[in-house]
């Protein structure tokens, strides 16, 4: 709607979350309100018309989604081909080895043992216990590798972090760079703590040991921790390797196997050491590809990059490399390719250890952030239940320890909330609500006796550095964007304690009111709680009902929109809100009566209705506030006797504004509402408004645009009861002394029925005005039945009375829902008109 997008955009507060919108979207604005052609007269209002409810259509009348992410692109594909790529290479080289192994005890040892020669006997031991000491160190190596990536660098102490940092330990791991991927932390993450602050608060003491930090020797230090026995094995294949080619080489070469050999057993031991030399090969082969690959080509750092992973994507990545790694080796070589990071992020969410929740949560913020990951991602999450409810769980942690998992898990619920299916189903969770509410912390203290105190610096024991604001907007985003959807609605409003909160919310006080450098996130955390508020009170159906009865319950509910009129005049966006929210909560009679009998309120929305307009934002707030005024007075005696009470140039001020094309069509609802509700000892209080009648009868006889057909609606409303105020002997002067004909204006309002043959939604009053007006007219002077006979007025009622609908029988609308049934039915009114176009010929 233009109004909201205004002033967003001057606000700094547009998010864009590809939003679907539904029936409780906050109310568009319907098009020009009749005010002149210049821009501060197209503000619509829509509490006056029904609005279609849509459920799965943008404001455009397209529907909008997040765009797919294609699998082909995903960059964790390149670490899963490279992982097969390895497994063909160690399978062949194991399948070579048992070979050579099966060959030596069965042909050579087993045939030949009693006539090889001593040399060749020890030759084929060697490299028999070398290789199988490679491949005992290889199959723990891996295990070992896998280890020391189940930790976040960051979480390690104070005291390892020095001694890494140590000369000796530099030198070591500068000789063993090329080959200790696994052990090592990448360069960009290496000893940037700066940038993992955030990951250190998860190293807490713990009852269990770290695989990666286990002390396999008494005093031994970092020598024989888990994490460096890697690369102890790792050199160990190395050597084994180099030494079974050097020794097959050797012996190939030499071919000095005796001139007394055996049949075959020169055959047999070529054989022999070729495959032996083979398998030594493609295991220096795997090794030269594996350092190609990740340090020279920097394989990881290229898919971190591409994943956009920050900091924490080294640990992540290598962790999810090791995993497809593992699959293709011990199962077949395809099975690391099913696996994906987005379902690698899953499982660790599920694992008890932080280091492993934090790298998963990481892993899904991260991707549902990114534009190309975020469909996939999201319909991935939302499409697994037990990941849904670990990450509702994951809300109610409020140890400052796991502020971080706390954190991204309240960012991708919000990422999920902001998409209809999965927000049905992040709402469907047993909890939910309750979980997200203890995102909204509001200090829990009583404060100027109130039970929550909104503080920008919510401070709780132990808990100092604690980023309550933050998670006050996350909290508030998720709300938001679950109260889209109807059922959630009712759900958010069910939620114990959880509308008190939100309300709470909206208190901004005075203070930071009226100052200009306050902190935006508290301004932002009061826009978005009135922006939640608002759409729970634009709520339609029964529930709109409930949720309006309970919010105007709630004692500071009005009390804080009237702090936002009072000293709000710099914070035009949290104005506007407020008085949209007092619009919403006037359907109900009795909030009505409240926010009337609140102090100075009525006064407050007078002065922004009557503000002057030196902006296009300004003029949004004035006529919100004028349409709020003409919710308060509707059907409600007591309220227009408030506004009389504010002075008697308030009348003469609204009449003024007639003639104001951006504020006209809310000052003519105001006008006739006083007209028409005002305790009958106030008509001489309301007798300035006569003068308004030249004015108001000019205006309906020169308004034949589509798009102002508001402006002639209210128009024709407005000079309706004016002329009930008078008395038959004036009411009669009035169109004389507007200077107009009395054929030309019967002439017009038989127009006007016309070209409304049906009701129409945008203005259904129209015809019921015009009615109206006819029979008064009728009523006053018999002249009139004359005239309106002759133009076929009775025709044109009988086409009018085939059309009636309960659209013209109620006097504002929550959606599609009419609330404020008019006392005569249109039907009834109708027949009344018929009746007195009758009378003249019945005499």
């Amino acid at each position: 709607m233009k109004s909201e997008r205004l002033l967003e955009k001057k606000d700094g507060d547009v998010e864009n979350t590809n939003i679907i919108q539904l029936e409780v979207v906050s109310r568009p604005n319907g098009g020009n309100n009749g005010g002149g052609g210049s821009g501060s007269g197209s503000w619509g209002s829509t509490v006056f018309e029904p609005q279609r409810e849509l459920s799965d259509q943008t404001p455009s009348g397209r529907s909008r989604s997040i765009p797919r992410h294609s699998s082909l692109d995903a960059p964790e594909k390149k670490l899963t081909l490279f992982a097969l790529r390895l497994a063909v290479i160690e399978k062949t080289a194991c399948g070579l080895g048992q070979l050579a192994f099966v060959w030596a005890t069965v042909v050579l040892l087993g045939g030949f043992a009693s006539a090889l020669k001593a040399k060749d006997f020890w030759f084929v031991t060697a490299i028999l216990v070398v290789e199988a000491a490679r491949l005992f160190s290889r199959s723990r190596e891996l295990e070992w590798q896998h280890l020391s990536t189940r930790t976040l660098p960051a979480a390690t102490s104070r005291r390892r972090i020095q001694s890494h940092l140590s000369i000796p330990r530099r030198l070591v791991r500068a000789a063993m760079r090329p080959l200790s991927f696994a052990a090592r932390p990448s360069r960009r993450l290496a000893f940037n703590m700066h940038q993992l602050n955030g990951l250190a608060s998860l190293s807490q003491p713990k009852r269990t040991w770290l695989p990666a930090d286990v002390p396999l020797l008494p005093y031994s230090d970092w020598v024989f921790v888990s994490k460096n026995i890697s690369l102890l094995l790792y050199w160990l294949q190395i050597i084994a390797a180099a030494a079974c080619a050097a020794l097959s080489l050797m012996r190939i070469g030499q071919q000095d196997y005796g001139d007394d050999a055996q049949v075959n057993e020169k055959s047999a031991l070529n054989v022999f050491y070729s495959l032996a030399l083979a398998e030594a090969l493609m295991f220096l082969l795997e090794k030269g590809y594996w350092t190609w690959r990740i340090e020279q080509g920097k394989l990881v750092e290229r898919v971190c990059e591409d994943c956009d992973l920050g900091p924490i994507g080294m640990v992540s990545l290598r962790r999810f490399f090791y995993d497809a790694y593992s699959k293709c080796i011990d199962g077949s070589i395809f099975d690391g390719l099913k696996m994906d990071l987005v379902s690698f992020a899953e499982e660790l969410l599920d694992s008890d250890s932080p280091d492993e929740q934090i790298i998963g949560a990481r892993i899904l913020q991260r991707f549902v952030e990114n534009k190309r990951f975020a469909g996939d991602t999201l319909r991935k999450i939302g499409s697994s239940t037990p990941v849904i409810e670990r990450l509702i769980e994951m809300l109610n942690w409020k140890d400052p320890a796991e502020e971080d998992i706390r954190r991204s898990a309240s960012e991708i619920v919000s990422k999920l909330a902001s998409k209809k299916q999965q927000a049905l189903r992040v709402a469907a969770i047993p909890g939910a609500m309750e979980s997200i509410a203890s995102l909204l912390q509001t200090g829990g203290g009583s404060t100027d006796g109130r039970p929550y105190e909104a503080s920008p610096r919510a401070v709780v024991v132990d808990k100092e550095n604690y980023e309550f604001s933050a998670f006050n907007l996350l909290g508030l985003l998720i709300l938001k964007r679950l109260a889209r959807d109807h059922d959630n609605c009712f759900k958010i409003g069910n939620a114990r304690g959880l509308l008190a909160r939100i309300i709470d919310l909206t208190s901004a006080g005075s203070a930071m009111l009226r100052d200009d450098r306050a902190p935006e996130s508290r301004v932002k955390t009061v826009r978005r709680a009135l922006q939640v508020m608002k759409i729970l009170v634009c709520a339609t159906g029964e529930t709109g009902k409930i949720l309006r009865r309970d919010i105007s319950e709630i004692v500071y509910s009005v009390s804080n929109i009237r702090e936002l009129l009072q000293y709000g005049e710099s914070h035009l966006k949290l104005q506007m809100l407020g008085v949209e929210i007092l619009t919403s909560l006037g359907m109900n009679e009795e909030a009505r009566e409240k926010i009337g009998a609140t102090g100075s309120m009525i006064r407050l929305i007078l002065a922004a209705f009557f503000r002057p307009i030196v902006t296009e934002e300004v003029g949004v707030v004035c006529n919100e506030a004028g349409e709020a005024l003409a919710m308060l007075i509707l059907e409600s005696r007591r309220n227009c006797e408030r506004m009389l009470r504010e002075g008697d140039d308030v009348v003469a001020k609204l009449v003024a504004a007639l003639g104001d094309p951006a504020l006209r069509v809310n000052a003519a609802r105001i006008l006739r509402g006083l007209c028409a509700y005002s305790a009958p000892e106030r008509s001489d209080r309301l007798q300035i408004i006569a003068e308004a009648m030249p004015m108001v009868l000019k205006t309906i006889m020169e308004e034949k645009e589509k798009e102002k057909e508001k402006l002639l609606e209210v128009s024709i409303g407005l000079a309706l009861q004016i002329l009930k105020l008078k008395n038959p002997e004036d009411g009669r002067n009035e169109i004389e002394r507007a200077g107009i004909k009395d054929e030309n204006f019967v002439e017009k309002l038989v127009e006007i029925l016309r070209r409304y043959e049906n009701p129409e939604s945008k203005v259904p009053r129209m015809r019921r005005f015009v009615i109206g007006l006819a029979a008064t007219l009728m009523e006053y002077e018999d002249k009139y039945i004359e005239l309106f006979r002759d133009l076929g007025m009775e025709q044109v009622l009988m086409r009018v009375a085939d059309t009636t609908s309960e659209l013209e029988c109620f006097n504002v609308f929550s959606g599609s829902v009419g609330l404020g049934r008019h006392e005569v039915t249109m039907s009834s009114l109708v027949d009344a008109a018929l009746d007195l176009l009758g009378r003249n010929s019945e005499t």
